[in-house]
């Protein structure tokens, strides 16, 4: 019932609040108005970042980058700005920590710390924090090395250590955010499945309202020949029997304690006046015939043309959710099919649907593709906006252009594509294509559909993707 066309646009928007928040996370700046002490810690303290960052890039596995390299620490800090222009002023070799890298890289790779990563890599909780504190802070030729940095002190080396210490502290706390992302995401996938249900019980509760109508009127003191004897098909009608009866639509009201009633009868009231004066209407209740398919077609068109489409409904579930108006389309095209299963069904015994109410997930694969999306685009999202600024500097785009909108959607559609072989590419592409069309600007659809077609090629010309 849920499907991946729904997921995609959820893990999208909550990656979106999740990459702002995240972004607090940052290098530390130098320091104001420093002393000579303070320069030569904060010297040395980006040269420990730098350090990690070249040491996870040397050692491979299996032929591979580097699991190391792929952690959510290092993938920060190659996203950092400060790092960035380490980079390109070392780009000449002259790393002063350089002779450093390939040794320590060796020591690491043998330890016990970095096997024990390896048999579960997808955790990398505090690996870099031991890393440092069991083989680099304590390198006697680093220690040597510092020695020749200038305004040199014993101090300021310990600086330098506390500072690694409080980035670890400021980045661990920062990516605690994942776990509160994820219950965002799953609540959010709930909430969709909620509005499933209150739209299946929506006729039900209209024709309700219907019946209480006419009972006041047949008791009101001046009657007219309708009151007294009023059609009875709207009331009823077989589909709303079906639904009143089902079993597991009535579970899950009475364990939501939903009611469009008594939450808001003046809805239920407008939303019926709205039909019963509508053309549809009229026509259904002329027309003499009265079965099952007839009452079926009537509430779905009157859901798609009246209900789904309605400015008070639309309000009324704008406040009621936050997360509604976005899913309403989905969700109002399933309740319709749902519609179809219940005729199905009731219709003809040999039909294989065992309930016509549809599963939340169409499998295990769809139950944890949210899950699974959300965590590889996190994992690696300094790779994949790499990947994004290559082929923008191919294009002779400029990264700071780019809405930050434009820049998640792309992150997760390189997330989907890099780690859902499954997945047919033009299938994923075309997904985030329509994403960007409904989410962001205008051109947007366009202008990702060209970026991605271009980070594609690259990929496919390094070998990094055989899809």
């Amino acid at each position: 019932m849920i499907n991946r066309v729904l997921i995609r646009i959820k893990v999208v928007q909550l990656l979106y609040s999740y990459f702002l928040v995240q972004s607090n996370f940052a290098v530390l700046s130098s320091p104001v108005s420093p002393t000579k002490e303070k320069r030569f810690a904060y010297s040395l303290y980006l040269d420990y970042l730098y350090i990690m960052v070249e040491i996870s890039r040397s050692i491979s596995a299996g032929g591979k980058t580097s699991p190391l390299y792929e952690t959510r620490f290092i993938q920060r800090l190659i996203g950092d700005n400060i790092i960035k222009s380490m980079r390109n002023r070392y780009a000449d070799g002259s790393f002063p920590l350089r002779g450093c890298v390939d040794e320590l890289a060796a020591r690491i790779k043998e330890s016990a710390i970095y096997k024990n990563f390896l048999k579960d890599s997808k955790n990398d909780s505090k690996i870099w924090q031991e890393l440092f504190k069991h083989f680099i802070a304590p390198d006697p030729k680093i220690g040597s090395l510092a020695e020749g940095y200038e305004n040199y002190s014993l101090r300021g080396v310990d600086r330098a250590k506390d500072m690694v210490a409080q980035t670890f502290s400021e980045f661990y706390s920062s990516q605690d955010n994942i776990v509160d992302g994820l219950a965002d995401l799953k609540m959010s996938l709930e909430k969709a499945r909620e509005l499933y249900f209150r739209l299946l019980l929506l006729p039900a509760e209209i024709t309700y309202q219907q019946e209480v109508d006419l009972d006041e009127r047949r008791h009101r003191y001046l009657k007219r020949e309708e009151d007294l004897n009023p059609n009875p098909k709207f009331i009823d009608n077989e589909l709303v029997k079906l639904i009143n009866d089902d079993e597991e639509i009535r579970d899950y009201v009475d364990r939501k304690k939903i009611s469009w009633i008594e939450r808001d009868r003046d809805l239920v009231k407008h939303l019926l006046k709205v039909i019963t004066e509508s053309e549809l209407y009229k026509e259904y209740m002329s027309d003499p015939v009265s079965d099952l398919h007839e009452d079926c077609e009537f509430w779905k068109k009157a859901m798609r043309n009246l209900i789904l489409c309605n400015p008070k409904f639309l309000e009324s579930l704008e406040n009621m959710s936050l997360f509604w108006n976005d899913d309403l389309d989905i969700m109002g095209e399933f309740v319709i099919k749902t519609f179809r299963r219940f005729e199905e069904k009731a219709s003809s015994p040999d039909s294989k649907i065992a309930e016509p109410v549809l599963p939340m997930y169409k499998d295990e694969e769809d139950a944890k593709f949210g899950k699974e999306l959300f965590e590889a685009t996190v994992k690696k999202q300094g790779v994949y906006r790499g990947y994004i600024d290559e082929a923008l500097n191919r294009q002779h785009w400029e990264s700071d252009r780019l809405a930050y909108m434009d820049v998640v959607i792309m992150e997760t559609a390189i997330a989907e594509i890099m780690n859902f072989p499954k997945i047919p590419l033009q299938a994923s592409l075309n997904e985030y294509i329509e994403i960007a069309k409904c989410y962001s600007s205008p051109k947007s659809g366009a202008f990702i559909n060209g970026l991605l077609a271009c980070v594609i090629n690259n990929l496919k010309e390094s070998g990094k993707l055989r899809k």
